[in-house]
């Protein structure tokens, strides 16, 4: 200390910090006030930053109040200076949890805009939180005179160390990457694999992708297996698809009225069905003289790949109703097997031979 400390001075000092706790505590207040009216807002970014700074702006008054505490105290250079250090670094550290927090959300966000879906990529969630920490770290490290620059040598050697000893995790982590920015794969896409997995994307982070399946179960697959393998996406290049409902009716049936009821179903199960898609066009396709039909192929829109199973079960319920009203029957298959009478041939049964004379001889 530079002279003995004063009642004075321990008043002016209670102040400043009684000031940056009452100025936090209505920052809060008011960041609280701006969170309800950005909830109401479209935008979910909004809501991510207020939410954020909740934290940093109460922080930012205190460390403020205690920073003018410590400039009305008489504390000698080095103390003045070594607590200015600590509070700039309690206030570097708040930041960069807040920037982390701020930064992950808006990614988040995006990822969620993009997918349409309430799941997220976590992979470049987790990432751009890894990286904005370590900045952050690095630069509190500074901050209190320590040199940053032996720790990133080091860190640059055992890189490669680490790499090594990491192949498999950080194949899965690129193969991720690689997924997402190439959008092969995004959540909530509806995907099967060539090896038999099916089902809705749930997340894609660092390590592997979980897909839910329609029994809602979950299946786990490595990002570099799923990056290798052949796949098919039934969300990509759009949601909406076709399915295709295989009909046969008999010989002595009159094609056009078949068309005109088939199309009439068609028409009513896309308006009237959840899932369907209300302005496909019916489209049937006669291709085949059966045994005992003519077989023919229905074509139904439906909004994504989970709706085709009640599509085609509405469908072919009414579609059987309708043809029993209208008397267009559905055969079943018919085989006629045609027998020829006549001699038949000899069976040709080994000749028997007379084991009882054979044991007299003997």
């Amino acid at each position: 200390m530079t002279r003995a400390l004063t009642l004075h001075d321990w008043i002016v000092a209670g102040i400043a910090v009684v000031a940056g706790v009452v100025a936090g505590l209505l920052l809060r207040a008011l960041l609280r006030w701006l969170g309800e009216r950005a909830s109401k807002t479209r935008w979910s970014g909004d809501d991510v930053i207020v939410d954020a700074l909740r934290t940093l702006v109460p922080c930012a008054a205190i460390t403020a109040g205690l920073a003018a505490a410590a400039g009305a105290l008489p504390l000698t250079p080095r103390t003045g200076r070594n607590v200015t250090m600590t509070l700039t670094a309690l206030l570097i550290l708040a930041a960069t949890l807040t920037a982390a927090r701020i930064v992950t959300g808006l990614v988040k966000a995006v990822a969620q805009s993009r997918s349409g879906v309430a799941g997220s990529a976590t992979i470049f969630v987790n990432i751009t939180r890894v990286v904005v920490l370590a900045m952050g770290f690095l630069i509190v490290l500074q901050t209190l005179g320590i040199s940053i620059a032996p720790l990133l040598t080091a860190l640059g050697v055992g890189g490669l160390a680490v790499a090594l000893a990491l192949q498999d995790t950080l194949a899965n982590l690129f193969a991720g990457v690689h997924i997402l920015a190439a959008k092969t794969v995004q959540p909530g896409d509806y995907i099967q694999l060539s090896s038999g997995e099916e089902g809705y994307v749930v997340d894609i982070n660092w390590r592997n992708t979980t897909v839910r399946q329609l029994s809602n179960n979950l299946v786990i697959i490595p990002n570099a297996k799923l990056a290798g393998t052949n796949m098919t996406n039934y969300s990509r290049p759009e949601q909406e698809l076709s399915i295709m409902v295989q009909v046969g009716v008999s010989y002595d049936s009159d094609l056009e009225q078949v068309e005109k009821v088939t199309t009439e179903v068609v028409d009513e199960v896309m308006a009237e069905i959840t899932g369907a898609v209300p302005d496909h066009e019916a489209a049937i396709r006669f291709h085949t003289f059966g045994d005992s039909r003519i077989s023919f192929t229905v074509i139904l829109g439906v909004g994504e790949f989970s709706d085709q199973y009640r599509i085609k079960h509405e469908f072919i319920k009414r579609l059987h109703q309708r043809y029993r009203a209208e008397g267009i029957r559905v055969p079943a298959p018919v085989r006629t097997v045609r027998v020829q009478q006549g001699e038949l041939p000899p069976l040709g049964i080994p000749h028997q031979r007379d084991t009882s004379t054979q044991a007299r001889l003997h």
